[in-house]
């Protein structure tokens, strides 16, 4: 079907346009009844929709025009009109006349395909006859008036009060013709029926007797209307038509009123609603603002007044401008740059953080938000936007800051602080070729205030070292906190020899001093690295590297004392070395290039494999490093508890993956009884694997455990409990007596094998030996040597009463993958016996 479309709102046609043509219709669309015109004269449609309000010539006339069957179209083409609709009853009526076939309004139109379904069905309602009902007892009247009105009705006959009724029940009617002397049930007695039925019925009262005391009852009871027989055609057909018109008025009445007391009630919630949005606005403690296209105040709620002091009615009008903080011109011109931008539709947005004055003449901090707003056309009319006061917030900022560059504890600046401007100083000597220096210090022996008289009066010494370090730094120079116990000094423009005397003088200024706190004297020294910033790198991590290798240097040296870094010189070297290994670690721990041998355990007694020591190796650049070349280098720089984790780690791994190795010794470090965590570490590996505590032995050096004795014991004490086994390595080798195995709850021991392997040529060594295994009996420990390297050596400490022992007489170290052949070839030849 094609459709002419007559709209003038273009985003409405474009929407009605696309339902219909969804609905699979051909559409001709139009703005105004001139361009309607041209295609009605030229095409022929088969429907239109139009609005009255389409130009010159307005949908009225352009209906009784397309009537006339003067265009190309027909003059029963079927016409849609569009209209506001605030009176339904008003419109369609209007329409009617006019041959329109039906009404939509525009709250409807998104009902416009099935709207046109029902007027091409000839559906429509408009165009419709009116119903009328005659309830006459004599038939020739009854007919009389069939014959008068069957242009204008559609006409029902009853011909008397019950079949009457009886129609009226059924079918609705838009005028009832009563008689009213009628046999049986009488004319009023049906009219009481019919107005208790439906109170609005139009019903004309018809009688051939009637008075006007009778007319008076008829209406009285709800008669629209009152004739007298007999009548002529015309008579008949104005008084059907005033009652049409009359309920055609009521029903618009009705409809008026609904609508007008709607509308009243919308006034109402809009007024309410406009009260709690009012409200709402005056109990934010936000600024909402309004702005003109002059930058000129136009609304304020009352937040304004609460946050700068100045009346809402007195600011309205003026420049916002006016009341940015201060004579700056620049300030003041970048809020008039960000307005004239959002009212030039250069920006859509804009967020600033600005002072605005109070009327006492002070200040405060605010975060000004800005959006353009348009009105119902898209004009830009203004700004809209919110003002916070956010002093709070930049006080609180300010702290921040402050909180970011300085140390929390002794209120001097931060390492983040301290980094940042010893890359500036690097970058400075690139550019100026000046020399400057940093001085790395830490305090020697510090540990031992915080461990035994805990970290508050750590903390009171070292805000005292700090105020102390303060007042020997000049205002060039530059002091930071940048670790526990350890600070920096940047001096500037001073070379080595200069920092050097300066260091010196700190080293005997903290060495003399004494802190006092709470009837408790301490005394404290410190180790200084000197490095010089001379331009030789660009990278300020190595200067400070150089710094801290020399502070190593000065701790090595003896400590209370100050070190020069410098390129040839033997501490720093093997600190380097250390330190180059500690960087290996870290590297070769991250690829897990760790890697574990595994040395038999011989049972002296029973001559069987009862388990395996765990020994370390690492694999760097594809090669096989042993612990000689890197564990005194870690031990150096105190990383051996990294070399610990893993290898406990990787050990109980193993164990699980390979049931081969059903009882394992382990070594610990003497980092080992310093690492707090380690047992949760340990504990949680157990539960991880599903290992037996039982089947593990930790070996510990004698000189290891001496260096924390109080550290060792709390640390086997606990392990024991899970069921863990220890052994103490080594022995003979150390200082101690053999006291020492009372103090450690080691249930065996470990020979050293330099006394082991020479026992049978050495008769000293022979007697150590025996002393060591008897002393270890005699304590209710089982002994274990080392180094046996031949059958008599074996068979000697059998005869001795050594329990275990371990050499490559028995095994050499091996990995994992040749224990597992070994023992797959051990349990082939079994089975084959």
């Amino acid at each position: 079907m094609t459709i002419l479309l007559i709209l003038h709102d273009d985003h409405i046609r474009e929407n009605v346009c696309t339902s219909l043509e969804t609905a699979g219709h051909d559409v001709i669309q139009t703005a105004n009844s001139l361009d309607a015109m041209s295609v009605l004269r030229n095409k022929t449609v088969e429907l239109v929709i139009t609005e009255v309000e389409i130009g010159k010539i307005d949908g009225w006339r352009l209906a009784r025009l397309i009537r006339t069957g003067i265009l190309a179209s027909s003059e029963l083409l079927p016409i849609l009109l569009v209209t506001e609709n605030y009176c339904e009853r008003i419109a369609e009526t209007t329409a009617r006349m006019f041959d329109i076939n039906q009404v939509i309004s525009y709250q409807e139109l998104d009902m416009v395909s099935h709207v046109v379904s029902q007027v091409i069905a000839e559906q429509d309602k408009l165009n419709t006859l009116p119903e009328l009902l005659v309830i006459e007892d004599t038939e020739d009247t009854a007919n009389l008036v069939k014959r008068m009105l069957k242009h204008k009705f559609n006409i029902t006959i009853a011909e008397d009060g019950v079949t009457g009724i009886k129609a009226f029940r059924e079918n609705s009617y838009d005028i009832v013709l009563l008689d009213i002397m009628m046999p049986g049930m009488s004319g009023d007695e049906v009219l009481d029926v019919l107005i208790e039925l439906n109170p609005n019925q139009v019903v004309i009262a018809m009688t051939a007797h009637g008075t006007i005391d009778l007319a008076e009852i008829m209406l009285e009871k709800g008669a629209s209307d009152y004739i007298q027989k007999p009548f002529k055609a015309e008579q008949l057909r104005k008084v059907c038509d005033i009652a049409i018109k009359r309920e055609d008025f009521l029903v618009s009445t009705e409809q008026f009123a609904s609508k007008s007391l709607a509308l009243v009630n919308e006034q109402q919630k809009f007024q309410s609603l406009s009260k709690a949005h009012y409200r709402i606005l005056d109990s934010l403690n936000s600024v909402v603002i309004e702005i003109n296209a002059k930058g000129r105040i136009l609304f304020l709620n009352s937040a304004w007044y609460k946050m700068t002091g100045f009346m809402v009615s007195e600011s309205i009008g003026k420049l916002f401008v006016d009341y940015v903080h201060g004579s700056s011109a620049k300030t003041k011109q970048f809020v008039s740059e960000a307005i004239a931008h959002l009212l030039s539709g250069k920006s859509t947005f804009e967020s600033m953080e600005v002072k605005l004055s109070k009327d006492n003449g002070e200040s405060f901090w605010c975060e000004i938000v800005l959006t353009p707003y348009f009105n119902e056309q898209d004009e830009l009319i203004g700004i809209s936007g919110t003002l916070d006061d956010i002093t709070m917030r930049k006080k609180a900022e300010e702290r921040l800051k402050h909180v970011a560059l300085h140390d929390t504890l002794t209120g001097i600046h931060n390492r983040h602080y301290f980094d940042g401007k010893l890359r500036d100083t690097v970058n400075d000597v690139a550019r100026s070729g000046s020399v400057h220096s940093l001085l790395y210090i830490d305090l020697d022996h510090f540990k031992v205030i915080n461990d035994s008289q805990g970290h508050h009066q750590g903390d009171l010494v070292l805000k005292e070292i700090a105020r102390i370090l303060s007042e020997r730094t000049r205002q060039t120079d530059i002091l930071c906190r940048i670790g526990g116990d350890e600070f920096a000094m940047l001096l500037m423009d001073t070379d080595v020899e200069a920092a050097d005397v300066v260091a010196s003088g700190i080293c005997h200024t903290i060495a003399s001093s004494s802190f006092c706190f709470d009837d408790k004297i301490y005394k404290v020294s410190c180790s200084i690295g000197i490095s010089a910033i001379d331009g030789h790198s660009a990278s300020s991590e190595l200067y400070l590297q150089h710094a801290d290798i020399a502070m190593f240097a000065a701790k090595e040296k003896g400590r209370n004392r100050t070190h020069i870094f410098r390129e040839y010189d033997k501490v720093t070297d093997e600190l380097k070395h250390s330190f180059e290994w500690a960087q290996k670690l870290q590297k070769v721990l991250v690829e897990d290039s760790i890697v574990l041998h595994f040395q038999p355990i011989l049972s002296l007694s029973t001559r069987e494999i009862v388990g395996y020591e765990a020994l370390v190796r690492m694999l760097v650049d594809d090669r096989i490093v042993f612990p000689d070349d890197f564990i005194p280098a870690l031990e150096k720089v105190e990383d051996m508890h990294l070399l610990d984790r893993h290898v406990i780690g990787k050990a109980l791994y193993l164990m699980h993956e390979h049931p081969v190795l059903k009882r394992l010794a382990i070594n610990l470090s003497a980092q080992a009884f310093s690492d707090d965590r380690l047992y949760d570490y340990i504990k949680e590996k157990f539960t991880l694997y599903r290992i037996d505590p039982s089947m593990v032995v930790f070996e510990i050096t004698e000189s290891a455990s001496l260096s924390n004795i109080t550290g060792t014991q709390r640390m086997i004490s606990r392990l024991s409990e899970l069921g863990c086994h220890f052994s103490i390595d080594d022995f003979g080798t150390g200082f101690s007596t053999f006291a020492y195995l009372k103090q450690i709850p080691a249930g065996s021991v470990k020979i050293d094998g330099s006394f082991v392997k020479d026992m049978l040529k050495d008769p000293i060594d022979l007697v150590l030996v025996k002393a060591i295994n008897e002393t270890a009996h005699a304590l209710e420990k089982t002994t274990v040597a080392e180094f046996v390297e031949d059958g008599e050596t074996l068979e000697k400490l059998a005869e001795m009463g050594v329990n275990y022992a371990q050499g490559y007489y028995i095994g050499k170290p091996m990995d994992i993958q040749t224990i597992c052949q070994q023992y797959d070839r051990a349990l082939k030849c079994v089975q084959q016996s």
